[in-house]
């Protein structure tokens, strides 16, 4: 997608050192995908403690493994 943004000069060239990018946009595609990497993390940690998970027995595991792997195989021969 294209877009027309007005950037900080100095910003952009520190950018480009800190990323070691060839071209501006690939230094923005990594600044990018590093917060949102950062903020995904940030939203993980504010839910600890928050989540109560349930632990499931061995055989149940063991059962469900056994049916989604004749699903698979079921689902591959209709293919």
């Amino acid at each position: 997608m294209r877009t027309t943004l007005i950037l900080d000069d100095d910003l952009v060239a520190e950018l480009l050192k800190v990323t070691n990018a060839k071209t501006k946009t690939d230094a923005i595609h990594q600044a990018m995908a590093e917060l949102i990497r950062k903020k995904k993390i940030e939203k993980l940690k504010a839910l600890s403690g928050k989540l109560t998970v349930k632990a499931v027995p061995k055989a149940q595991r063991q059962a469900e493994g056994r049916r989604r792997g004749l699903h698979q195989r079921l689902w591959q021969g209709r293919r």
